[in-house]
């Protein structure tokens, strides 16, 4: 078998060399030459592949599966607050997931597992025998024809095997990006299609959960549920005690049993594609079975209503306390709530994603405002927001016009993590991938001893085209740009040849790995990208995000913030480069320069840049403690430097009137080199006396002999430059940076504290008092302060206008 890959292997190699060679005359040629290549190339991949996974599925085959591990898991499993762990349920399965319990019901299940892994081959093996036959015959064009057939076996495929491949589909059916119209069409059916159970089997299920008849619990309930999901219907019913309108979602039976054998099966298929992945990519890292066992435990954990219940509560409590009212929560009833039973608040709305593409649109910033919250904020963030669980609602609640619903699938990310995907943010938007491998090492994608010469071209190349946005589509084109495929044929693009190798760079060697929480992190930003790509194609998560990771950074006092804040504001310089703040505090308040290649420009502030007084706002408001702490470290320096520089400045011009005094300047021609006598107190005495302040230590009665004081002549000049050392070229170029900061962010007015105008010019003193008068009244909401400042400006300008 080896021989047989490693030679289908070295005819793939040696296919690559001769479309090298080959030098079409026209790029018509040249694109023919390439598809017949392509197809080639598919085919002996394919054989190999075909090959080598007939063997390693043996080689699974013969070993015992393990069910996940729940050590490192990021999947929220203790919203119910019960102790619940080590529990099962009538069948055997644990209340809460557990790895030893889950092994024991595999073991009872006996020939049940092997029969459920047939299946899903039975299915699966012909629907990518299919797959392959077209590559290899019509190459990626005869793949594009079929899409529409491909996607209805696809989507009949799921159906068939159940609810645990539905939601996969579903999680696709949102991704205009990804699947051309047709498969997007066929997969949305099962947004709506899938079948509900018996409402006679669903009240049965009530009464017995809440062990108590439907009615007293419920004055009426729907005939027919008015949503059917894989694992769940819900029903509208009326609250006999308080008469209030609720959902009431309802698992459906045995699906947990179901879902447990389906894990066993993708366990599987992920240890044959973790087989494959070591025997032709050794070099890569990435555990596919850690990624499988996250998305497993989650999907367990979804079936868990109280847990559930539990999440959607504390989420609704962080995002009041976060002041996020862009999206709705809506209540839970706990005390009707049991594991297979939730009751929520009703909520009066249509799926967003039947929602005109201008509504959607409409809707994007707040959702994106609430889950970057979730996610960067409060580190609690819901993992499933697919366009069935959130809701435009008919009337608005406050200011949310969305809510969002089913909370079964929620994670918790660490503050570490939560930092460092801050720094990855702003590299990414900042164009500095040098930076961004650091931040990929702190996540565990990258290797501490990466090769950087290899890892940041690449970077460049992979990730320029996403910060872009515009979805897959968007991406592929600007690929093809980057590589000359586009019909430019660009001279230093390298062309198709040039890709390959990258390719090959990449997954030979790179060693890279995709962190297992990325499962549920990947899957909420696919799917809440997708959605936001319906409203706007050229959508970008990375650069929306800008605005709210720049109000993070300027806000937050914790050193990690502090240090990334640090870096976009100093760079290589010793000081704060007043143009990247005046970018920040514009990003922070949602405007943003941006470049000519779509990253965020740090060196450029924005035409429509915010106004001073608007500046000044935020810089005194809560939104900026972290800049402050900055700012106040600048400012002390700067201020001494000032001080320094005032000094010498008002000794050089009393020096110079003084000689310029009647009859002085026929004796003295340079007072300042007059020796003048210094009293200088000795070590020792300084010493003792520092000694005598301390109440800690008892005071002596006399000095020691050699405790005194001596006298020494000095001239004044001397006695400046030994306490006011002149400025250095550093110092001096210091002085500058921050009179430009001054100037950039508050206005000329401000710069002449720096320069030190308004101690010599009256009139400027005024016209600063008159400016900050006025930045005060726009400021505060005392309707009385601001009368009276209102007042007071119109007098001080009533008297500059007199003046000038």
């Amino acid at each position: 078998i080896s021989n047989g890959i490693l030679n289908k292997l070295s005819i793939n190699k040696n296919i690559r060399k001769f479309s090298s060679k080959l030098s079409a005359s026209t790029l018509d040629n040249e694109i023919k030459s390439r598809n017949i290549i392509d197809q080639m190339s598919a085919a002996s991949i394919a054989s190999a592949a075909v090959v080598a996974a007939a063997a390693v599925n043996a080689a699974v085959g013969m070993r015992p599966l393990q069910a996940p591990d729940v050590s490192k898991t990021y999947v929220y499993m203790n919203g119910a607050n019960t102790n619940r762990t080590g529990v099962v349920d009538e069948v055997g399965l644990p209340l809460i997931y557990d790895k030893d319990l889950i092994q024991i019901y595999w073991k009872k299940q006996g020939s049940a597992l092997t029969q459920r892994w047939t299946e899903f081959l039975g299915y699966t093996v012909p629907f990518l025998t299919k797959i392959i036959t077209l590559i290899v015959t019509g190459g990626t064009g005869e793949l594009q024809k079929n899409s529409g057939v491909l996607a209805r076996d696809a989507r009949i495929i799921m159906e068939k095997l159940g609810p645990t491949y539905v939601k996969l589909g579903q999680m696709m059916s949102v991704r205009p990006d990804v699947l051309p119209k047709e498969a997007l069409q066929e997969l949305q059916i099962l947004q709506d299609s899938v079948k509900p159970f018996d409402t006679k089997i669903a009240i049965k299920q009530i009464e017995k959960e809440l062990n108590q008849p439907l009615g007293a619990v419920f004055s009426e309930i729907s005939e027919v549920p008015v949503a059917a999901a894989s694992l769940a219907q819900v029903y509208k019913a009326k609250l006999q005690s308080t008469g209030e309108y609720v959902a009431v979602k309802i698992q459906r039976p045995s699906v947990l049993e179901l879902v447990s054998k389906d894990l066993y099966v993708l366990r599987r298929a992920a240890e044959v594609y973790q087989g494959l992945i070591e025997r032709f990519l050794p070099k890569q890292r990435t555990n596919y079975v850690a990624l499988l066992n996250e998305w497993a435990i989650g999907f367990y954990t979804e079936l868990d209503f109280l847990n559930e219940a539990g999440n959607q509560e504390r989420l609704k409590n962080l995002l009041i306390a976060e002041n996020v009212d862009s999206i709705y929560i809506p209540r839970v009833y706990k005390e009707y709530c049991t594991r297979r039973i939730l009751v929520s608040e009703w909520i009066d709305g249509i799926k967003l994603s039947d929602c005109p593409k201008d509504q959607i649109k409409s809707v994007i910033p707040g959702a994106q405002e609430a889950f970057l919250t979730q996610l960067l904020q409060v580190g609690f963030f819901h993992a499933d927001p697919h366009p069935g669980n959130l809701m435009y609602m008919k009337d608005k609640r406050g200011n949310a016009q969305v809510a969002l619903i089913d909370f079964g699938l929620v994670a918790a990310v660490k503050q570490k993590d939560m930092d460092t995907m801050i720094s990855c943010i702003i590299h990414l938007a900042n164009n500095d991938y040098a930076s961004l491998v650091d931040d990929f090492i702190q996540l565990e994608i990258l290797p501490a001893d990466c090769d950087r010469s290899l890892v940041v071209p690449l970077m460049d190349k992979a990730l320029t085209p996403y910060v872009k946005g515009g979805g897959a589509q968007k991406y592929e084109e600007e690929l093809k740009k980057t590589y000359g495929l586009d019909g430019s044929l660009r001279g230093n693009a390298g062309g198709f040849q040039a890709m390959t190798q990258d390719a090959l760079t990449v997954m030979n060697d790179i060693p890279f790995s995709i962190p297992p929480y990325f499962a549920l992190l990947g899957r909420a930003i696919i799917t809440l990208e997708g959605i936001a790509l319906t409203g706007d194609p050229n959508y970008g998560i990375i650069m929306e995000a800008y605005p709210f990771v720049a109000r993070k950074l300027l806000s937050e006092e914790r050193p990690e913030i502090q240090k990334a804040l640090q870096q976009v504001l100093y760079s290589s310089s010793s000081s704060v480069q007043s143009t990247r703040l005046s970018v920040l505090i514009n990003s922070a308040l949602g405007v943003i320069s941006k470049s000519t290649d779509s990253f965020i420009d740090l060196d450029s502030i924005p035409e429509d840049s915010i106004t001073i007084d608007a500046a000044i706002k935020f810089v005194l408001s809560d939104k900026s403690k972290s800049l402050r702490n900055i700012l106040t470290t600048e400012l002390t320096t700067g201020f001494d430097l000032i001080l320094r520089q005032r000094i010498r400045r008002a000794y050089n011009e009393l020096s110079s009137r003084i000689t310029n005094l009647p009859f002085i300047n026929n004796f003295i021609t340079k007072p300042d080199l007059i020796p003048i006598p210094v009293f200088i107190p000795s070590i020792d005495l300084l010493d003792q006396l520092k000694l005598s302040t301390n109440p800690t230590v008892p005071r002596t009665t006399s000095l020691r002999s050699n405790q005194q004081v001596t006298s020494k002549m000095v001239n004044s000049k001397d006695i400046v430059d030994v306490l006011l050392p002149r400025l250095t070229r550093e110092e001096e170029l210091y002085m500058i940076s921050i009179n430009d900061l001054f100037s950039q962010v508050l206005g000329d007015d401000y710069k002449n504290i720096i320069n030190g105008k308004i101690f010599t010019n009256p009139l400027l003193f005024v016209q600063l008092a008159v400016t900050t008068i006025g930045s005060i009244s726009n400021i505060s909401n005392n309707v009385q302060l601001n009368n009276f400042i209102n007042n007071l400006t119109n007098q001080l300008n009533k008297g500059l206008d007199s003046i000038i």
